[in-house]
């Protein structure tokens, strides 16, 4: 494993609201997560809490500003950093007052960081004396505040009725938002590759690495396999922006958004990663070093690092410890399992009671979205129940408000959202003007009404937790765990959460968890059936990629087979778990059949 200054795990970005403020409650512990930069409303509304909460002045930044979007993000990060480094510094100083709240720092720290082991070494036992202080003041490290934009999320915008440049745009916003910001981070970018924006990164100096490597906000990657990884790297670094992490996400053993990769699997992608860390490394320095001296940039003297980290699905210490150990990653990603942790992510009380209570049938992989990708969903959400709700009673669809969704141009030349009143009643006038058979219509109206208001659903607890004003956008919830939120049925304390990370306390109760590997197999084969027993008709090019789909994922049995024969002893259970359902997924997967062309 490598050696970890503080913390081995961080804490995802979760919807637009759910860790809106999670960085003002564990930055100050060490604890690094992820802001959601996509709702500047909510940001506002948060600034404005924060700043009456801390008796800070506050002047609202109204739509009547040309540029709200990127200022109102800007400030509300500029808050964040401004609470968190105060909290930290309180943290530092109690050493000489109370030692509480150092205490808890240090107790949360696995034993394994390396700061936990240089200051047992050189103060335990002693009193704190001025030199620890010292010490701890140039040594303790500082959660990151990092930032996330989901790069296809970039709509048009108008002002006073003039559409406006790109830059603009709401990614685009949002990244000059982060990019003038105070903050010393990162802006994590997921759902694959916006060119022009990428672009955009070109712009800003603090995304340059200075003559010793440093980089005042750094660029990670999200992305579900290596050659993915390759290709966005190749293109950042010819413009001459680092990728300073690469973080892997399952495609379908995760929350929120999912993007199914071609039955690639998640041990296969790490190891690809694994085998070709420096070789990556070295042709993206290369071409960026290229890319700076033509642009007449500081050139680093010496090789950048790229971090690789990985999330979707890890529940318990012994996958924690395999996945930091065996493929050399830098962090984990423990993302729905916190939200059963009121101190870090805020949930309000009736959707925590739905996600004490959630089964596997519970958690699905379902056509939520807007923007007409899958979406993992808890079914009963409030938000939902609002939608049919409101179909029952002729009233349906979402009044659409923020518009950060806006994709459908079916019946419109401008993109409108198909969870949106507008696109409900054009839909269902089309659907019956076709007079479908009773079976079909109800179909194509089930699959419409599934389409939810994620822009505010995804930020609505976070309003009722906050006791802000949900007059305008209502107070119907949507949340989006991983399947791995089965496992975990009640509330705990963060210290609890921590203390399960790393092995000091069980947080799950069922003895029938999968093994991550095992569980994201599973989800990949129902995945592939689905996608067989809806062929019609299939074109060769569909054919052809269920196969590969089909060939992927028998490659990936194969894979942890021999995986399983050579895990550390240490590993015995999850071994165990590994190869007594491998047999059983390969007879699955093989029984499949794919239809061939007629």
């Amino acid at each position: 494993m490598r050696k970890i200054l503080g913390h081995s795990f961080h804490i995802p970005v979760m919807g637009t609201g759910f860790t809106v403020d999670t960085p003002a409650k564990v930055a100050h512990l060490g604890i690094s997560s992820v802001i959601s930069i996509v709702d500047d409303l909510l940001l506002e509304k948060m600034r404005e809490l924060y700043c009456k909460k801390l008796s800070l002045p506050f002047s609202p930044i109204t739509e009547k500003t040309k540029d709200f979007r990127a200022e109102r993000i800007t400030s509300y990060l500029n808050l964040m950093d401004k609470v968190v480094k105060k909290k930290f510094d309180n943290l530092k100083t109690s050493i000489q007052e109370t030692k509480e709240d150092f205490e808890e720092y240090l107790d949360l720290l696995p034993d394994f960081s390396e700061v936990k082991k240089e200051f047992k070494a050189k103060f335990e036992g002693r009193s704190y004396l001025k030199e620890a202080k010292e010490w701890l003041v140039n040594n303790l490290p500082l959660g990151a505040i990092d930032v996330n934009i989901m790069t296809k999320l970039d709509k048009d915008n108008y002002y006073q009725g003039e559409k406006l440049p790109v830059e603009y745009n709401d990614a685009h916003a949002a990244l000059r938002g982060f990019a003038m910001s105070n903050l010393r981070s990162s802006m994590v970018l997921s759902a694959g590759m916006n060119p022009r924006l990428y672009s955009y990164l070109e712009q800003f100096d603090d995304f340059y690495p200075d003559k010793n490597g440093y980089i005042h906000k750094k660029i990670v990657l999200k992305v579900s396999d290596y050659r993915s990884a390759l290709i966005q790297g190749k293109f950042l670094a010819k413009k001459g922006i680092w990728v300073s992490e690469f973080r892997v996400e399952s495609g379908l053993n995760c929350g929120g958004h999912a993007f199914a990769t071609e039955g690639y699997l998640m041990g296969p992608i790490l190891e690809e990663f694994k085998e070709n860390r420096e070789e990556l490394r070295s042709t993206l320095f290369e071409i960026l070093q290229a890319a700076l001296e033509a642009k007449g940039k500081i050139c680093p003297k010496t090789e950048l690092e790229i971090k690789l980290t990985a999330q979707g699905g890890v529940g318990t210490a012994e996958e924690q410890e395999f996945l930091m150990d065996h493929y050399d990653l830098d962090s984990i990603g423990w993302g729905s399992p916190f939200l059963l942790v009121p101190e870090t992510c805020d949930v309000d009380k009736e959707t925590l009671q739905l996600l004490e209570e959630a089964k596997e049938k519970d958690l699905t992989l379902s056509h939520a979205s807007p923007l007409g990708v899958r979406f993992n969903n808890l079914l009963g959400n409030s938000r939902d129940r609002d939608v049919l709700e409101r179909f029952a009673n002729n009233k349906s669809g979402s009044a659409c408000t923020k518009k950060y969704m806006l994709s459908n141009t079916e019946f419109t030349e401008k993109p409108i959202c198909t969870a949106s009143i507008q696109y409900h009643k054009l839909k269902l006038a089309d659907l019956k003007s076709k007079n479908l058979p009773q079976k079909e219509y109800d179909k194509e109206v089930s699959l419409l009404l599934e389409k939810t208001c994620l822009c505010k659903g995804l930020s609505a607890a976070s309003f009722l937790v906050n006791g802000i004003d949900t007059g305008a956008d209502g107070d119907g919830v949507s949340i989006c765990p991983g399947p791995n939120l089965a496992y975990f049925s009640r509330t705990a304390k963060l210290k609890e959460m921590i203390d399960h990370i790393y092995n000091r306390t069980n947080l799950i109760q069922r003895k029938d968890r999968p093994n991550l590997f095992i569980k994201e197999m599973t989800l990949y084969i129902d995945y592939l059936k689905e996608q067989i027993d809806e062929l019609q008709n299939p074109a060769a090019k569909q054919i052809k990629s269920l196969q590969k789909f089909k060939t992927n994922l028998l490659n990936g049995v194969e894979y942890y087979k021999n995986l399983s024969e050579n895990l550390n002893v240490k590993f015995k259970n999850m071994q165990d778990q590994v190869t007594n359902n491998l047999d059983k997924l390969e007879i699955e997967i093989e029984r499949l059949l794919i239809p061939s062309l007629k």
